[in-house]
């Protein structure tokens, strides 16, 4: 079949190409915050946009086109949308034998400051979900585990979010980095260390930002201690791991460091007044929200209400049997993200399928690689080693330990799989949004107008991080998609490349909070139906808050001479990659 080469400037003007390629995604954003439009019909209609751009602004084959889509919607679905429906599954399934409510004691046994419940289970326990797991894993079991414990839809969501940023760079085992390096030349150790030498910093901000967001300054400087210690073991684990041990462990053993750090310093350590209040300080209008409150994601039977521990106080067997659901998720997870396991499995279970018609018809070309190179177009079904059969298994463990009966767990996952309808119909189709625009070179014409800013390149350069994880809802993908057009440029202007390729990744998670997909994945665990947009509001100046941080920080990087110093010296000899 004849190949097709990719077009950056198909109007002669790199504004109005520009200004067409943001189309899509432009109006993605404005229907969900407008909050009139559902955020299923909202992705719908932006992937009808997102192929009208591609096939007549930019030139792609009707066909081409409408493969690319298709293959998004397939990869939206898994391995994304596979992981947020057994983690649902199993919420629904603890919070039906009343086990949930004794975990959310188990917590308040901690603490009863809500302050502090944020730090320990958005921050820390979300970390460890993100670097096992990732790709919505850590949003979809915080974002649970708060509404359980009685926190504000909009709190509950929206800190998931905030808190779900600084892991992201090292999560699912690395897996960012190993994209970063397969399309930059460096070799992962090298990306993982320079990234380690960036983010630690925003690991010890964001626990003061996101206590900060929830309770106000005033709220967040009574419990100063608990947060320095919960970002600074972190941040210091961050910077070792990655530097001196390896970048695919890096949040699992900052995660841990931090929570163990955390539990015992609050054993000593005590905030002489509780904050109670679930909700966001100042206005919270997702208490005023009418419908299904958090009971809703419960997988009783019908007209069954899930069982209440009430006032009385639960016993130790009975805390570490409610914990028992979550352990086994966290061990299988951690295994089923090792390269030995997916070694193991996938040549047993892995269904290769090139996609006739697209598979390295559609050409990437110069300047966004140094020479033609052909997209391929694989769906690997690895359905034995996705994260979300994982979850899925440890669900059916954990259901089997809480003495459900088969039938019991088979209609319980056809409930939730109705219960979520919406919400996989929505991640599918930003997927299919994601993909085509990848395929279309939409989002190169995107990156080009970044690269195009010279001197202030650093901070821009950061920006095109961000603006392909707000686009793709994956750091990895960001990463595979511009960290070779980073390298390129950053080279052209005197700059090192591995700075520019790290700060691509380190820029890119705080794009995280604002993604469709990641939102509604929030909005899914937390009940908080159709609210979507509120969420977008809520995190949305939040994300260019923080990614114009890390912006500035790279610029000190790229031109002080005492930053200059973090940055790694590569030899020019190591060749990029295609």
């Amino acid at each position: 079949m004849q190949t097709w080469n990719q077009v950056y400037d198909p109007f002669g003007s790199p504004w109005l190409s520009t200004l067409a390629a943001s189309v899509p995604v432009i109006a993605l954003l404005a229907m969900i915050a407008s909050g009139r439009v559902k955020a299923h019909l909202a992705a719908v209609i932006a992937l009808g946009l997102a192929l009208l751009v591609a096939i007549v602004g930019f030139g792609m084959p009707t066909g081409l086109a409408g493969r690319a889509a298709i293959l998004g919607m397939v990869t939206g679905f898994f391995p994304i949308g596979w992981i947020i429906l057994n983690v649902i599954f199993l919420y629904r399934l603890t919070v039906e034998k009343g086990w949930f409510a004794i975990l959310q004691q188990s917590v308040a046994g901690i603490t009863a400051d809500r302050r502090l419940q944020l730090l320990l289970v958005a921050f820390a326990f979300g970390a460890f979900f993100e670097g096992a797991g990732g790709f919505g894993t850590p949003v979809a079991v915080t974002g649970a585990i708060l509404i359980g414990l009685g926190f504000s839809p909009l709190a509950a969501s929206g800190l998931s979010l905030i808190a779900n940023t600084a892991p992201v760079a090292f999560g699912a085992l690395g897996a960012p980095i190993q994209g970063l390096a397969s399309v930059t030349g460096y070799p992962p150790e090298i990306l993982g260390a320079m990234i380690g030498r960036q983010l630690p910093l925003f690991s010890l901000i964001v626990p003061f930002w996101l206590i900060w967001v929830f309770a106000g300054f005033r709220g967040m400087i009574r419990v100063w201690p608990p947060i320095l210690v919960c970002g600074a073991s972190f941040a210091v684990a961050q910077f070792l791991i990655s530097n001196y041990v390896n970048p695919w462990i890096v949040d699992i053993g900052a995660s841990l460091a931090s929570m163990l750090a955390l539990v015992l310093f609050l054993k000593v350590w005590h905030p002489k007044e509780i904050w109670s209040s679930p909700a966001l300080r100042g206005h919270d209008p997702s208490l005023a929200v009418a419908g299904p409150r958090p009971v809703a994601l419960g997988a009783g039977v019908p007209g069954t209400p899930p069982v209440h521990v009430g006032a009385r106080t639960a016993s130790q067997g009975e805390i570490l049997m409610a914990w028992v659901p979550w352990i086994v998720l966290s061990i299988i997870v951690a295994i089923w993200g090792t390269g030995w396991f997916k070694g193991i499995v996938n040549p047993l279970f892995t269904w290769k399928y090139e996609v006739p018609g697209l598979h390295n018809v559609i050409m990437k070309v110069p300047p966004v690689v140094p020479k033609p190179v052909p997209e391929g177009a694989v769906f690997l079904f690895t359905y034995m080693s996705f994260t979300g059969t994982g979850v899925l298994i440890a669900a059916i463990i954990s259901g089997l330990i809480m003495r459900f009966s088969p039938l019991r767990l088979v209609t319980a996952y056809f409930e939730t799989i109705w219960a979520l309808r919406y919400s996989l119909i929505t991640i599918s189709a930003m997927l299919a949004l994601g993909v085509l625009t990848r395929y279309a070179g939409v989002d190169a014409t995107l990156g080009l107008a970044f690269a195009g800013t010279g001197i202030l390149y650093p901070f821009f350069g950061t920006l095109l991080g961000w603006l392909g994880v707000a686009l793709t809802g994956s750091d990895t993908a960001s990463n595979v998609l511009f960290g070779g057009l980073q390298r390129i440029t950053s080279e052209q202007l005197g700059l090192p490349g591995v700075l520019m390729a790290a700060a691509n990744s380190s820029g890119g998670v705080m794009g995280k909070m604002i993604d469709a997909q990641s939102i509604v994945v929030a909005s899914t665990a937390t009940g908080y139906f159709g609210q979507e947009g509120k969420i977008l509001r809520f995190v949305f100046w939040h994300s260019i808050a923080l990614a114009c941080l890390v912006g500035l920080f790279v610029m000190l990087q790229a031109y002080v001479p005492f930053f200059q110093h973090m940055v790694i010296d590569v030899p020019a000899a190591v060749p990029a990659a295609h």
